[in-house]
């Protein structure tokens, strides 16, 4: 296990997770050898900076009895947290609200990390150093360090865009309604032997709305553009139904490329397929050629479309304007997000031509160009009726 933990991360890594292991013994869960084997093998395939995964790791294969979970999230939160083992207020250990705490913690560089006091060799054993996460929440991509972009992404991959949901054709049994379930009605008959028994009901079912991300990656939005990628990564990860795109001078679509578990694999298989990277923008040209290729044949019928841009277009004002147009027919609801908006409320007036084109067909406008804006955007979504 040491071999294989230390190829993948490291052998500090490796160390942490069998004390982990020793740690529950000493708390008095069985936790054999070969646990802690399955426990290194599957923390080899998983991100060693993301608490959540080492914990629902751990969960898995060291927890056998039901009873052994209390005892399990103390010893976790006590080893990695440095948490008391009874805390005043003991919440209990939930992903999404954990989420973006736990993505804030790094893993340093054994090698070249400093050597200090008592306490920073604690935590270079642990591998996790913590970073400050709420001020860069508010701080514009354009603006951030290598190392703030580094913790946003892994804050990005608890944001959830949930798209609203729409009643389909299709029905399902229910304890109310207006259409009775005739077949449950003569099945409960005959079994009463012809005697009518309660009335069944059916309702239409709910289906979550297509999603489809256009993003802009000209020249112009260099400073955001890798941003909203990444959290276009995570999305089309954890939702259903979620489809990418990017455009410059041509519309490239890259679903396929951002099926990827690695952020940095994705971003690179992206960004091999696109090849206007940082060039000119032309939205109506590349607009026109969603609805015609793709948004035609049904990918954005009903669904909600979420385009990222500053609305600076070299092409023609009426291509745009009738692309939107016909973008508008296909679709449920259009969203913008704009990084040059920024922290300016409602009364927010656009400046280039091609947002002033695009500003009746919107039917919401939001800025993107900081970690909360997307949170804001992951907020509105659900209402978007």
């Amino acid at each position: 296990m040491a071999e294989d933990a230390g190829s993948a991360t490291g052998a500090g890594f490796t160390r942490t997770l069998v004390g982990f292991g020793r740690e529950l013994r000493r708390a008095g869960l069985p936790v054999g050898t070969g646990d802690i084997m399955t426990y290194g093998a599957a923390g080899a395939l998983l991100n060693p900076a993301d608490l959540v995964d080492l914990y629902w790791a751990g969960r898995t294969t060291l927890v056998t009895r039901r009873e052994h979970l209390p005892v399990y999230d103390v010893t976790f939160r006590r080893y990695f947290l440095d948490e008391p083992d009874e805390p005043e207020d003991p919440p209990p250990f939930s992903v999404q609200q954990r989420a973006e705490a736990n993505a804030t913690l790094q893993l340093p560089d054994p090698e070249h990390g400093p050597e200090g006091t008592p306490e920073d060799e604690r935590q270079a054993r642990m591998g996790l150093v913590a970073s400050a996460a709420t001020t860069a929440r508010h701080r514009s991509f354009a603006d951030c360090t290598p190392e703030e972009l580094a913790v946003l992404r892994r804050i990005m991959r608890g944001i959830r865009l949930v798209p609203p949901r729409r009643r389909s054709r299709r029905t399902r049994p229910a304890r109310a309604g207006r259409t009775p379930d005739l077949r449950r009605v003569v099945r409960s008959a005959v079994r009463r032997h012809g005697e009518p028994g309660e009335l069944a009901w059916r309702a239409r079912r709910l289906r979550a709305r297509p999603l489809i991300l256009i993003l802009d990656v000209s020249g112009s939005m260099a400073d955001y553009s890798r941003a909203l990628l990444q959290f276009a990564h995570g999305t089309s990860r954890s939702a259903r139904k979620v489809e990418v795109f990017c455009f410059g001078t041509r519309l490239t679509r890259i679903t396929r490329q951002l099926d990827r578990r690695r952020p940095d694999d994705a971003l690179r298989a992206a960004a091999e397929r696109v090849v206007d990277w940082e060039g000119g923008t032309r939205i109506g040209d590349s607009l026109a050629a969603f609805v015609r290729d793709w948004g035609r044949r049904g990918m954005s019928r009903g669904g909600i479309v979420v385009i990222c841009s500053d609305g600076l277009d070299r092409g023609s004002p009426e291509h745009l304007d009738g692309a939107l147009r016909k973008l508008t027919r296909l679709s449920h609801r259009i969203v913008w997000l704009n990084p040059h908006k920024g922290d300016h409320g409602e009364d927010w007036v656009p400046s280039s031509l091609g947002m002033m084109v695009a500003a009746p067909y919107i039917d919401e406008l939001l800025s993107g160009h900081d970690l909360a804006s997307l949170e804001k955007l992951a907020a509105v979504l659900p209402r978007l009726r």
